[in-house]
């Protein structure tokens, strides 16, 4: 008579275990450091803007030596809703102004210097450009950002406990009376020889200590706590090391901070590839400028970056896991010049060729080993376009494969590959293969993903991609992969 109840609760039981199995499966925890949200959301930008425009347009210089009269400030017939319309147009997600260079001209009727817009032509003294650019940004969709430059060549206390509250009294304008700003941008140029209110000489400040900077972003951050700070350390965001458009090869979004500082010589090295293991998440930033120069200069109109530079710039940055911030300065009219707008929507129209289909959403993807067993973790995945799925391995499993199969013969271009980074970024090297006989034949190899990976594999033709990781801090998380 009891029998049948044993019965019962032995299936019970079995299916309970079977059950509590496959709720074992845990996701990988995160490895290292991870990004914020903030840093999150500023990796999916890919593409921002910095704009260049000041008084050193109007004297063709590229710094401004701190002497020079407000009054040269006149652009004829500035339009900044072209400027951002063209951005938006191109695809760029963000704009970073500079309100302030070296010379010390404030584009914003600043109430702390007469060495400001309110004391040009420009609209009668009644102009701001940064409330225009500010407003014309929020109007398109893309995130507004500043570059508030530290060196001042105008201030006659550059170099006194006064120019730091000066300079901190424009931040807080800047960051109460212009809306959301999504990074503040400042490098590493801090004295040198400039007007300083009429001393005409060359100044030297303790370039790690002179600002206090952990004050100044701390009071920054009480004021919009969204905002990420760009500078050669960071804290946030860090500066790639060079401004000839590229990121390292290998390129990691860690790196150990404790040493580094804006203005220090000799890390170029360092910030182009990050730290293996680093103790922050600060990931690189390159900066470029479409121009020889990054204020505009009239005998540059010849050298402007063509399309196909842009597309390149793109590679060994986006490509490369970091974020392309490029420079277009508008002109003596308060123009992009034409042969600049060309040059973008040139880049626009590359971007969209290139990547308009992605071979990988129709192929079939299998892999050696899925972690736990568990569908939550299937390759399948990695073809779904939801950046928040991926495939996964077991803890234990480092070196793993993926295999796409295209069921034809396909030529292939490009391979983008994405990691989950919000559990850290993992890989450190992994191999590209493609059928030979009975073999598999390596055709390319990379090392760090992060973000996003994009490598040219030169229109090979296969029926079948094999992705292979061979090295890695974990288990790899990936989460997307891409062909064309």
């Amino acid at each position: 008579m009891n029998r049948l109840p044993n019965l019962f609760l032995t299936l019970f039981f079995l299916v309970g275990l079977s059950c509590s199995q496959k709720h074992d499966v845990f996701p990988p925890q995160p490895i290292g450091p991870i990004p914020s949200e903030d840093q999150l959301a500023w990796h999916e930008m890919e593409l921002n803007a910095f704009i260049q425009f000041t008084i050193n347009t109007f004297t063709d210089k590229e710094w401004g030596y701190g002497d020079e009269s407000p009054e040269l400030f006149d652009p004829s017939a500035i339009n900044v809703d072209q400027w951002i319309k063209t951005l938006k147009e191109a695809g760029f997600k963000g704009v970073i102004l500079t309100a302030k260079h070296h010379d010390g001209f404030a584009l914003w009727p600043s109430k702390y210097t007469e060495h400001s817009i309110k004391n040009s032509p420009f609209q009668s003294g009644q102009g701001d450009i940064v409330k225009l650019v500010s407003e014309s940004a929020q109007k398109y969709g893309l995130k507004f950002g500043t570059y508030l430059s530290p060196w001042d060549r105008n201030r006659a206390d550059y170099g006194k406990d006064s120019y730091v509250e000066y300079y901190r009294n424009q931040l807080k304008e800047l960051f109460t009376g212009y809306g959301p700003v999504f990074e503040m941008w400042f490098d590493g140029a801090n004295g040198g020889d400039g007007y300083y209110g009429g001393a005409r000489e060359s100044r030297t400040i303790d370039r790690q200590l002179y600002y206090d900077w952990p004050t100044t972003l701390a009071m920054v951050d009480s004021m919009q706590p969204q905002v990420l700070f760009f500078s050669d350390a960071g804290p946030d965001i860090r500066w790639v090391g060079n401004e000839r458009g590229f990121a390292g090869e290998t390129n990691w979004n860690t790196i150990t901070p404790d040493t580094l500082y804006a203005g220090k010589a000799g890390i170029e090295e360092l910030l182009q590839h990050g730290t293996k293991g680093g103790s922050r998440w600060i990931p690189a930033e390159v900066d470029v400028s479409i121009r020889p120069g990054w204020f505009y200069h009239q005998s540059q109109d010849s050298l402007v970056r063509s399309a196909g530079n842009l597309f390149q710039l793109y590679l060994t940055s986006v490509g490369r896991g970091s974020n392309l911030l490029l420079n277009v300065p508008p002109d003596r009219r308060g123009l992009f010049h034409e042969k600049d707008v060309a040059a973008l929507q040139g880049f626009r129209k590359i971007l969209d060729s290139v990547f308009n289909v992605d071979l990988a959403q129709s192929a079939r993807i299998t892999a050696e080993s899925i972690r736990g067993n568990d569908e939550r973790y299937s390759p399948s995945n990695l073809n779904d376009g939801n950046g928040d799925t991926y495939w996964a391995t077991d803890d234990e499993v480092i070196q793993a494969a993926f295999e796409l199969d295209f069921g034809a013969s396909t030529k292939m271009s490009y391979l983008l590959l994405q990691e989950y980074i919000p559990l850290g970024q993992r890989v450190a090297a992994f191999e590209v293969q493609i059928p030979k006989g009975d073999q598999w034949e390596t055709i390319a190899t990379g090392t760090t993903i992060g973000y996003k990976r994009i490598l040219e594999l030169e229109g090979v033709e296969a029926s079948k991609l094999r992705i292979k990781f061979t090295d890695a801090l974990g288990c790899p998380v990936i989460s997307n992969v891409g062909v064309y």
